[in-house]
């Protein structure tokens, strides 16, 4: 009966949007997930990027429909009293509805299989290349492969880390530490805790971490005033050194991106060595020691250091059209200061995210060119 339910206003709610005290609204029903962060698959950032809020959108975009089922135990007894919908985000609604029932958000197993295929071939002339040539050619040939290879990796770390490749929740896991650490060297983990506060928060210059990469760019005028990340806790100082990097970063941009694989790297190390809870962390690291197991070994193998710079420093300049395509899809569109709210989350997605329209096979190559 409508005169037994209990409510609470957006303000009220506003009030806890701390660790420990995380509540969030999805469709007017109150949510206390305070205990559930830590479990949380997507890590506990996202939760406390939108604690406090109205998060129907963001929970419609990023959980199956399963999820929907194990909300009644987190249910607080609340309802919002002051619950309004935007003209936008009901439309929002009726599009996902209406793609759900045409069944596009169902797993592809045959793409799936063919890139996972396309990427099995790829490594195999890798190593072929490397193992039984000798020409400084084919070694160079052998490292774009290596680093289109890494590409494909990645887009299938990617999806799989949105649990959308494979039927079930352990065979997702399990392609990522594949794809992501044992072959690329980039820990899923790493992955998972970046990714998923960029998307909740995209474009927002505190809260993304996508975003934050003073002092050696700046993607807005609005980094000059030395804003706070959120994500990491601290200060992002545009101090004498960030002036200096970032008045020349029109010149700098395409050579470090040749090199920012160098970056992925070191920040999978911090993290999975850090004192920070980690999901799998055991599991990553395992996938880390696989690459850097067989990676060297491979370069190993060429008959001296100059094949062996050029292998390296080839693979690398290949995997940075992927660092430039993440790039362009997010520093060219819209930013802004803080997180999102519930009534313009979607508005935020589609203003911080820029979609580059490709023929068919670029479609392929580049994973359908969406904002990553």
């Amino acid at each position: 009966m409508e005169c037994d339910k209990k409510y609470i206003t957006i303000q009220q709610l506003e009030q806890h949007n701390k660790a420990g005290d995380l509540w969030v609204s999805i469709n007017g029903k109150v949510y206390n997930v305070s205990d559930w962060s830590k479990y949380h698959p997507g890590g506990e950032t996202p939760l406390l990027n939108l604690a406090g809020k109205d998060v129907t959108d963001a929970f419609t975009a990023y959980h199956p429909t399963t999820a929907w089922q194990y909300l009644n135990k987190f249910f607080t007894g609340y309802r919002l009293k002051d619950y309004e919908v935007s003209e936008v985000s009901k439309d929002y609604r009726n599009i996902i509805h209406e793609f759900t029932k045409a069944g596009m958000f169902e797993n592809k197993g045959h793409t799936a299989v063919f890139t996972l295929t396309s990427v099995a071939a790829m490594f195999g002339f890798v190593f072929y290349g490397v193992l039984c040539c000798n020409s400084l050619w084919v070694h160079l040939c052998s490292a774009m492969v290596l680093g289109m290879a890494w590409i494909q990796s990645a887009y299938i770390g990617h999806d799989s880390g949105h649990y959308i490749v494979m039927s079930g929740h352990g065979w997702n896991k399990f392609v990522q530490l594949i794809t992501g650490n044992c072959l690329t060297g980039i820990s899923i983990a790493w992955w998972k805790w970046t990714h998923n506060a960029h998307h909740i928060a995209c474009n927002s210059l505190d809260y993304d971490p996508d975003l934050q990469h003073i002092p050696v760019f700046a993607v807005s005028s609005r980094l000059f005033n030395s804003v706070t990340s959120s994500f990491y806790g601290r200060k992002l100082e545009f101090d004498y050194m960030a002036r200096i990097l970032i008045s020349y970063q029109h010149w700098t941009f395409y050579p470090i991106m040749c090199v920012a694989r160098v970056n992925l790297y070191i920040q999978t190390l911090l993290l999975l060595f850090s004192k920070r809870q980690v999901q799998d962390r055991t599991l990553n690291i395992m996938g880390i020691i696989v690459f850097w197991t067989w990676f060297p070994l491979l370069v190993s193998w060429l008959p001296n250091w100059s094949h062996r710079v050029m292998f390296v420093l080839t693979s690398f300049v290949v995997i940075s059209i992927q660092h430039v395509q993440f790039c362009l899809n997010h520093f060219s569109a819209n930013v802004y200061v803080g997180p999102p709210n519930g009534n313009d989350w979607f508005e935020k997605q589609t203003n911080g995210t820029l979609d580059i329209s490709c023929s068919p096979w670029m479609d392929w190559f580049f994973d359908g060119c969406y904002g990553s």
